[in-house]
């Protein structure tokens, strides 16, 4: 069995001036080990909610949420951010970058939380920030880095471990055309050579083109679901 995310009859109501609005109603879905998937929709369909559900940021109000055979409304604070660290990879619209560690410590932090040795995360990081284009800005701050390059930070961080599954909220968003294509470009090698797990929320054409498979929500409910034809190298 290749399922690495299972909801089940998943409900998200937040409350507003004590009056409680839905963001996610009954959904029901299965994502496999090793998809590149999107979910697409308008703002406000749910998008980042669903993403939040399954990386173990917020509970559901209704239904389960399994990931990687646990069930996230089983585990404890402590359990839910072991299984973060060492499973999940994050990619904040906001970035969540730490703002008192260079763009080298922000990349590396999970690494250095997970106990590799300190001339293994050098190696890797040090390639990493060079294939995301970050060469040179490896000592600079947040404050000290564009939109764009907060972001690039910010996927590094995500796949410096190669965790089972990354969640990717517009992860293209603030990147001009050529980094998002060498982007996607990484993520996609990892997703065929590590078996990496890819879930993105995006209106980005591009990352739409590249994905296997295209979830698309509306008003908090599964609108389509469509799985497309995958091309095989030769």
């Amino acid at each position: 069995m290749n399922d690495l995310i299972t909801l089940n009859k998943v409900t998200k109501e937040y409350r507003d001036n004590s009056v409680p609005v839905r963001a996610l109603s009954e959904i029901d879905l299965t994502i496999e080990k090793g998809e590149f998937t999107v979910i697409a929709g308008p703002s406000g369909s749910g998008k980042s909610t669903l993403l939040n559900l399954i990386g173990g940021l917020d509970r559901p109000t209704e239904g389960t949420v399994s990931v990687d055979g646990n069930d996230t409304s089983e585990l404890s604070r402590s359990e839910l951010s072991i299984l973060r660290l060492n499973r999940i990879g994050f990619v904040f619209q906001a970035y969540n970058l730490i703002p008192v560690l260079t763009a080298y410590e922000n990349a590396e932090y999970v690494l250095m939380l997970q106990g590799m040795h300190l001339s293994e995360r050098k190696k890797l990081i040090l390639g990493l920030l060079k294939t995301v284009g970050l060469e040179g800005l490896e000592n600079r701050y947040p404050r000290e880095l564009s939109g764009g390059q907060q972001q690039r930070v910010a996927i590094a961080r995500a796949i410096a471990p190669e965790p089972r599954l990354v969640l990717a909220d517009e992860p293209t968003a603030n990147v001009d055309t050529k980094t998002s294509a060498s982007l996607l470009d990484l993520m996609e090698k990892l997703n065929h050579e590590k078996d990496v797990t890819f879930l993105f929320s995006t209106h980005d054409p591009e990352v739409m083109e590249r994905a296997h498979r295209i979830i698309t929500l509306r008003d908090g409910r599964v609108a389509q679901d469509v799985h497309r034809e995958q091309d095989v190298a030769p």
